[in-house]
């Protein structure tokens, strides 16, 4: 790859707005890659209120419209699967989708050539659906094609098996794809094994995720952050605060009983509410809702440790952004979360659906502070040298050349 090459991503998922956490981690290797030199431009679907073009540190976002400005609701979300399988509305947004977004890059391709400055890489984020819009659109002389997995799209394919010929014909385009994580690429496999599948995490913004200003400053309770739905385990961490380890963790406390703060929203958020009340526990849940990312800052340094009970988790940035802040994380050993948190790096894991072991190891950190600070900021180093964005990019400049040749 030339230091002046150029890079055209696709992707339903980037920022919308400075602090958006959308696909942040797509816009971070965005900006790597031009302060390397590259120049990246991005195709997304638009959405209400945004503009048809823009710049967001830098990099050029083009908005791609779909449909009428009422039901431009499938990209940003993260229900784009709901949606689509419970209307005809959303079925037809999402063909309407497809369309749009393969004519915009179409054209994007062509004009980069007549110009005399083609793009030397398209890098499809996820493979449906931004992949899927150029299946069978590419012609001879069009630049490579990567395509990387991040998890909603392996684990749509694994639900529905008539997406596994249609995965297989995708990825088979591609000159090479990448998965965030060990367990989603070995999945992935499973569904296509012809494809050439490298193991290349995207980046977290290490600039904004510190440990707080006074390292020795006290640190109470436990965060969760993510969607209120099945996979990310809200339940059993409400059912873990009332195990009977942290259940005697708090009869030892001389003040407030553990308090747990929930970032997040989603379909399953007034069940997970009643759910916290039938447990006694409505005066100790902080509802906070989604938040942007640097609101996302000061609850993890504030937090004494994250947890993650997620089931498949394509990589789980959420706990890399927490270990940057120093704060430990105690997960389910599943999915991409086995890449991240790491018992050997400040991490702890335990076993799937277990939520008495949950308990126990989230009461352990609770109860020993000097533990969890030096836990949280060994798994800190861990971060900084595989997340960086720094060092992601250098990673993606590898597969660009591989994928050039």
């Amino acid at each position: 790859m030339p230091r002046a090459a150029r890079v055209l991503f696709v992707t339903h998922n980037v920022p919308r707005f400075d602090g958006d956490a959308a696909g942040s981690f797509v816009l971070r290797l965005a900006v790597a890659l031009q302060s390397a030199g590259v120049t990246v431009e991005i195709i997304a679907p638009a959405a209400a209120g945004l503009a048809h073009e823009a710049r967001l540190e830098g990099v050029r976002i083009q908005r791609v419209r779909y449909a009428s400005e009422a039901r431009m609701t499938l990209a940003y979300a993260g229900n784009m699967a709901e949606q689509v399988m419970s209307s005809w509305g959303g079925k037809l947004a999402l063909l309407g989708m497809l369309r749009a977004m393969r004519r915009a890059v179409r054209t994007q391709i062509d004009a980069a050539a007549r110009a005399g400055t083609p793009f030397d890489i398209v890098h499809a984020h996820w493979w449906f659906p931004s992949a899927v819009a150029l299946w069978r659109v590419r012609r001879a002389g069009d630049p490579p094609l990567v395509i990387t997995m991040h998890g909603s799209d392996v684990r749509l394919a694994q639900r529905i098996a008539s997406a596994h010929p249609v995965m297989r014909a995708v990825l088979g385009e591609a000159a090479l794809c990448t998965a965030v994580s060990g367990w989603l690429a070995e999945t992935a496999l499973r569904i296509a094994p012809n494809a050439s599948i490298a193991v290349s995490p995207m980046p977290v913004d290490a600039r904004h995720f510190i440990p707080p200003a006074d390292p020795s400053a006290a640190r109470s309770g436990i965060l969760f952050v993510g969607r209120l739905n099945a996979q990310k385990g809200l339940a059993d961490l409400l059912e873990a605060m009332v195990s009977p380890a942290m259940r005697a963790h708090d009869a030892q406390r001389d003040g407030p009983l553990t308090s747990l703060d929930v970032a997040g929203d989603g379909p399953d958020g007034d069940a997970l509410k009643a759910r916290a009340t039938a447990l006694g526990l409505a005066e100790r849940v902080r509802w906070y809702g989604a938040l942007p990312q640097p609101a996302l800052v000061p609850l993890y340094q504030g937090a004494r440790v994250l947890a993650i009970p997620s089931r498949e988790e394509g990589l789980g940035l959420v706990a890399v952004e927490a270990q940057l802040c120093g704060t430990p994380v105690v997960a389910y050993a599943d999915g991409g979360l086995i890449d991240v948190v790491r018992p050997d790096h400040g991490g702890t894991l335990v076993t799937v659906g277990d939520t008495r072991a949950l308990g126990e190891a989230l009461a352990r950190l609770l109860a020993d502070e000097a533990t969890a600070r030096e836990l949280g900021m060994t798994a800190r180093h861990e971060m900084l040298a595989r997340f960086s964005p720094e060092a992601v990019a250098d990673r993606y400049l590898t597969h660009y050349r591989q994928a050039a040749r």
